[in-house]
């Protein structure tokens, strides 16, 4: 990819991480993106329009949207891309405010599995939604407020032998000194409710430090929630740029709660991708033999981020497979079934590389460390689809702030390009 075209991906991909403290962010960004850009939001309680179009509906934290071509029919295949909006934080418990010392507090509760050390003297922010007595729902996030702070090394010597974190007394963070304050009361002036009226929360802890750019020839990006905001961006990218004349759906899905196992109603787990999968098929005259032909002949990518080779631990990965930062997005592949990718899913992955332009490099993990799992093999078992796992390779994966190069994020995104056109 020419070096303009990665540097205009690189410093959008930024504004989008900015704009998403929390998967109910990314979800509405995304959809802002796409309605600013024409496509038509819908809402699950209402009939949907048949045919041809450009439509985007949101669940809660996850997203789904997508190109219908106007030739489409009722046995047109999918090509899907998966991804998921949350990261691994802290969330806010029911009764958030608390006080020790002095010192105001918040209480959270951790979310999924983050390096807790790395969220350490940071300044961070709570972002999320909140309800009212109304049912109303409210985007809310405060900015900079609130810091966990470490114990002076003065006060444990051996801290640098080796950092010990109690998830209940030792990652509260504080966000005032010698007064008195409500955690509810800031969220509702970001809001501009009242605090008597929550009457419900879902709210995170998010780092406030902005994406850089930096390292020899500015090739390094470091970033909170890479995992997975990259496949989230790269596929509402690449949605944008569906030819009108394409010989399938191109559908992007971004889905929440990966990091705490995708069952939920907005999980790959739950039915969120049938529900809209059936409905568009419905709307092209598909009865239930039409999906199926139509599902066997379909594709879903699933796209979330993996482990480059670790310079300083090197004896933690593959001794053959050594997938490198600046190398190309993966291709991720377990024995186990911990992803979806298969001989068939490796040689489609590799068309859609060449097509692209972009290298690509093979993931697996050490036999003496188990490796985690995706949306895939989710995916694949509930519509029988078939799936391949890829991603961008990270370094200080589930950091508060990750790190990749920039090069591997542009080719991600012109991938999945090459995947929705087909």
């Amino acid at each position: 990819m020419p070096a303009s075209r990665t540097d205009a991906y690189i410093a959008d991909f930024a504004d989008f991480v900015r704009a998403s403290p929390s998967s109910y962010h990314a979800a509405e960004e995304v959809a802002r993106r796409l309605e600013s850009a024409g496509f038509d939001r819908l809402d699950e309680r209402d009939e949907w329009p048949s045919g041809g179009g450009r439509h985007v509906v949101v669940r809660d934290g996850a997203v789904i949207a997508w190109v219908t071509p106007a030739a489409a029919g009722g046995t047109t295949p999918f090509r899907v891309l998966g991804a998921h909006t949350d990261s691994p934080s802290f969330k806010l418990k029911p009764r958030p405010t608390s006080s020790s010392e002095g010192l105001l507090q918040a209480g959270v509760e951790v979310y999924g599995g983050p390096l807790l050390n790395s969220w350490l003297d940071r300044e961070l922010e709570l972002a999320g939604r909140i309800v009212t007595d109304d049912g109303a729902t409210h985007l809310v996030r405060t900015g900079p407020m609130l810091r966990i702070p470490q114990l002076a090394i003065h006060l444990d010597r051996e801290v640098n032998k080796g950092l010990t974190l109690d998830k209940q007394r030792h990652v509260q963070p504080i966000w005032g000194a010698g007064g008195t304050g409500d955690v509810l009361e800031v969220l509702a002036a970001s809001a501009g409710v009242d605090a008597e009226r929550i009457v419900g929360h879902d709210v995170l802890v998010a780092d406030t430090q902005a994406p850089a750019r930096f390292g020899l020839d500015d090739t390094l990006f470091a970033s909170g929630r890479m995992d997975n905001l990259s496949s989230v961006y790269a596929g509402l990218v690449a949605l944008l740029e569906v030819p009108g004349d394409a010989g399938h759906v191109s559908v992007l899905a971004a889905f929440d709660h990966e990091e705490l196992g995708s069952e939920s109603r907005s999980g790959a787990s739950g039915p969120f991708l049938d529900d809209v999968l059936v409905r568009i098929g419905a709307g092209l005259g598909a009865g239930d033999i039409e999906r199926r032909r139509a599902y066997a002949a379909s594709w879903i990518v699933s796209s979330d981020a993996g482990h480059a080779v670790h310079p300083n631990y090197p004896e933690r990965h593959d001794p053959a497979n050594r997938p490198s930062l600046g190398g190309g997005p993966l291709l991720k592949l377990n024995a186990n079934q911990r992803y979806a990718s298969d001989a068939e899913g490796a040689g489609f992955w590799a068309a859609v590389c060449r097509q692209a332009g972009v290298e690509t490099q093979p993931f697996v993990s050490n036999n003496s460390i188990p490796c985690g799992s995706t949306i895939g093999p989710l995916s694949a078992t509930r519509l029988g689809i078939r799936t391949v796992d890829v991603g961008v390779p990270l370094l200080s994966m589930h950091s508060a702030r990750e790190l990749a190069h920039v090069d591997d994020l542009a080719a991600l995104g012109a991938a999945v390009t090459a995947f929705f056109a087909g």
